[in-house]
């Protein structure tokens, strides 16, 4: 039987411009197909450390299956890495359509003054956006339009902040530094919101708004008596699956 062709993993070339990299990535990811089969290939899960997400990423590249798009933003962060002119943050939409609600997301990029992201998607302006728009609100407001082709409401937006370089972090993604409840905020309100937003990002000095720091869990679990601390672990993990 032919063996189905597994499509190369891009590597960067020096005479590559950004773009053109951008392009490059994305080009893989439709070469591994949408994933239309109702099995999810790859569990991830996003409070996972980014070390461990990178480890999901190379086996994406091995196994060359088809993806969603949340394998998508991963891959995308993944093949990104080691570009420091890059920033990467993810981009999540909750959107209503038919009395039903869907969530998608995206990888915005961040690169020399332009806005622009990598992702998958079963509709093709709902995933990759060149690296063209001047501010943060104008590409959101270009997958708001795209979404409005299929009737759907963009009811939410969510960004996370800047993903770092260092694939070993044990840092897990901030997902949604910033809410925006859109549909009920008018389009100069969420510009406002989001610009306020984008200069904070590119002056790195917002911090993830996790309340589960690494720092507090430990001090938490330091000052717990042993008689408390035998009954509680469960309570905890019930608490934290809720969240």
């Amino acid at each position: 039987c032919v063996q189905p062709s597994v499509p190369p993993v891009p590597n960067y070339k020096l005479s590559m411009s950004i773009p053109e990299w951008l392009q490059a990535i994305q080009t893989y990811m439709k070469l591994l197909q949408y994933n239309h089969t109702g099995m999810q290939f790859f569990e991830i899960r996003k409070t996972r450390p980014l070390s461990g997400l990178m480890e999901t990423a190379k086996e994406m590249t091995r196994e060359s299956l088809p993806i969603k798009c949340l394998e998508a933003v991963i891959l995308g962060i993944y093949l990104t890495n080691g570009q420091p002119s890059v920033e990467r943050f993810p981009i999540s939409f909750k959107t209503h359509f038919s009395g039903n609600y869907f969530h998608h997301v995206v990888l915005g990029i961040y690169c020399n003054g332009r806005y622009g992201s990598l992702g998958m998607s079963r509709r093709s302006d709902l995933m990759d956006k060149p690296l063209t728009y001047r501010t943060l609100s104008d590409l959101i407001f270009d997958f708001e339009d795209s979404y409005k082709k299929y009737l759907h409401s963009v009811k939410k937006v969510k960004i996370g902040l800047y993903v770092p370089h260092e694939p070993h972090s044990f840092q897990p993604i901030e997902w949604k530094q910033l809410v925006l409840n859109v549909s009920k905020m008018m389009r100069t309100e969420v510009r406002k919101e989001l610009e306020k937003f984008a200069r904070d990002m590119r002056m790195k000095i917002l911090k993830p708004s996790s309340a589960h720091s690494p720092v507090k869990e430990r001090s938490r679990g330091k000052s717990l008596s042993p008689r408390r601390r035998q009954g509680s672990p469960q309570r905890r993990a019930c608490r934290r699956d809720k969240s």
